[in-house]
């Protein structure tokens, strides 16, 4: 479904080349101050223009529906939309029955018996993300002052070297090829104590948003995958005073689903873009034959770099949707 969270909950609707993308958020205090201006440090970082990203350019400017009055929230629910301006349809004339090698297009023709909107990947676009920027933008208003988020992309092409990326940018330019990344998010200052054990655990939450992104192939926390090839004792987290931090931060800054204080850790893997120039070998429903297929359009060379606005919102809604007064300790 097209509907995320229980005390902060948002339903995103919209396709790529629609008329519009929009998001309805529920759950907001009344009272708190919101114009339109607010969302555009957090926008910018999501919008096309640097080297590597689409030239397809759009202005992103949020458009508050519903739920705001005289500048503040009502507490009613928070719509917002977002016209698409820049579109070029025809350039996915060809992918009905040819389909794009690792996109949704086969996928959602199946799955919706052919209605599916298939230009610029219609619903399953990665364009829907600014909607879910914007509600990371909300979300963060939710939270305590002490929370601080730290997001970038620490990694390009198997690269960790951010001085070689403008380099290999411009190597899958001239080859019609693309990069993928890895995004590093750090969120400081959040309470102990949020979270569920189990199912809404904090890593079951926010692994469940941050895969609704388009092109997210994998989610660790802490030592995530690395974790697995050290010992015990190399692995577990000592604790070093009586409010639980530690002096190591292996298990990111969640135990038994919940946060312990200190800083949560996690890092996300972006496939590379798979809209292409260069040809490829496919197969093509309408004639029955593998054939060349080259995808036209405008496309990002690497997603990760305009996808860090789009994690650090994820982690900032499933902060929103966990937030709670914390039971007094008992005395024992």
């Amino acid at each position: 479904m097209n509907q995320f969270g229980h005390n902060f909950r948002l339903s995103i609707w919209g396709e790529s080349h629609g008329p519009q993308i929009g998001i309805v958020l529920d759950g907001i205090p009344a009272g708190i101050a919101l114009s339109e201006e607010d969302f555009e440090a957090d926008l910018s970082r999501r919008r096309s223009g640097a080297h590597g990203t689409t030239a397809r350019r759009e202005r992103d400017i949020p458009h508050l529906v519903s739920g705001l009055y005289r500048g503040r929230t009502t507490g009613a629910p928070l719509a917002m939309e977002f016209t698409n301006e820049d579109v070029r349809s025809e350039d996915y004339r060809s992918t009905a029955d040819h389909c794009r090698p690792s996109h949704a297009d086969h996928t959602a023709a199946v799955r919706f018996g052919g209605f599916n909107d298939p230009r610029g990947g219609g619903h399953f676009s990665a364009r829907l993300t600014v909607a879910l920027t914007a509600a990371g933008v909300v979300a963060k208003r939710l939270l305590p002052p002490t929370i601080r988020f730290h997001t970038a992309v620490t990694r390009i092409g198997g690269c960790n070297d951010p001085l070689r990326f403008e380099e290999l940018l411009d190597k899958a330019e001239r080859e019609g090829d693309s990069l993928g990344g890895v995004i590093t998010c750090r969120v400081e200052g959040i309470p102990a104590g949020w979270g569920e054990p189990l199912f809404d655990s904090v890593e079951s939450l926010l692994s469940h948003l941050l895969f609704a992104i388009p092109a997210v192939k994998g989610v660790e926390f802490g030592s995530g995958f690395s974790g697995a090839d050290r010992t015990g004792s190399q692995n577990n987290d000592p604790i070093i005073d009586a409010e639980g931090h530690t002096s190591t931060n292996f298990a990111g800054g969640i135990n038994g689903g919940l946060t312990n204080g200190n800083a949560l850790e996690f890092r996300v893997a972006v496939k590379p873009t798979p809209s292409i120039a260069r040809p490829q070998e496919t197969f093509n429903f309408g004639t029955g034959r593998i054939e060349p297929l080259t995808i036209r359009g405008r496309h990002d060379r690497c997603v990760a770099l305009r996808a860090g606005a789009v994690v650090e919102a994820a982690a900032a809604i499933v902060l929103a949707d966990l937030r709670r007064p914390i039971p007094q300790t008992l005395t024992k």
